[in-house]
């Protein structure tokens, strides 16, 4: 993800935290589990999605391993650079040369010795083409290119599971809020009915046995509300999880 959108997203994100922990210190309002809409609380979901990809380890390190492979490319596309050179040799000394004089009639030369100090220097370049490398060095820029594709697509793919991992699991947290509430609600009717089950059998309206399915169906429903908010701690921790930063929406 370029660095731009992961800066633009997690403002996103921070500027609606900021906004929900003004409001709810001005409002002294905290978000209600049986009552409030989750939905309200939750920053937009794109920009979830988004953080979730800045966070995940997993992509993280194939976009580092995509970076690696481009390097790789990059030094094989240049090697050639090693088959050329410069080549330099110089010496310095003393060196004895022989002459021939001859008079003006082409009789009788003379041979000549005369020594001199003299620099001598020379400078070359050379290129060097072996058939091997160059072959060598195309395969193995073919290799880096599929490497590099190859890592691409895996972690497009990596990004296509999770961004569907984080729906998937952000709609099962509003699901699993939504059938807590409906339990809890229920669970309110089921106290009143026992209260006045209770009353009644005290008043001797009703008998003992009747009175013990009433309070029985109360306590089924005590403990499915109490395994709702299990699903829903649950759910909720593990969307945390996914996206990488609290919402601050309950004490874990």
């Amino acid at each position: 993800m370029p660095v731009k959108n992961s800066f633009l997203t997690l403002l996103i994100i921070f500027t609606f935290l900021a906004i929900q922990i003004s409001g709810a210190a001005q409002e002294k309002k905290k978000f209600d589990i049986t009552n409030d809409d989750i939905m309200e609380f939750l920053p937009p979901l794109e920009a979830l999605i988004d953080s979730a990809m800045t966070h995940n380890p997993l992509i993280r390190m194939k976009d580092l391993d995509i970076e690696i492979d481009k390097y790789k490319l990059q030094a094989d596309r240049v090697d050639w650079v090693k088959n050329l050179g410069l080549q330099a040799n110089g010496g310095y000394g003393t060196l004895n040369n022989l002459s021939t004089n001859t008079n003006a009639g082409g009789t009788n030369p003379t041979l000549l010795a005369t020594t001199t100090n003299q620099l001598n220097y020379g400078v070359g370049a050379f290129v060097k083409l072996p058939l091997f490398d160059i072959l060598s060095r195309k395969n193995q820029m073919r290799i880096d290119k599929i490497s590099i594709e190859q890592a691409q697509n895996f972690s497009r793919a990596q990004r296509n599971d999770l961004r569907q991992s984080i729906i998937k699991q952000y709609n099962d947290l509003i699901l699993k809020h939504r059938i807590l509430k409906i339990k809890a609600k229920y669970a309110e009717t089921s106290k009143i009915t026992m209260q006045m089950g209770e009353k009644d059998f005290l008043n001797g309206i009703i008998n003992v046995n009747q009175y013990s399915s009433i309070l029985g169906s109360f306590t089924s429903t005590e403990a499915e509300v109490e395994s709702a908010k299990m699903d829903f701690r649950t759910a909720y921790m593990i969307f945390e999880e996914i996206i990488g930063f609290k919402l601050h929406l309950m004490n874990n």
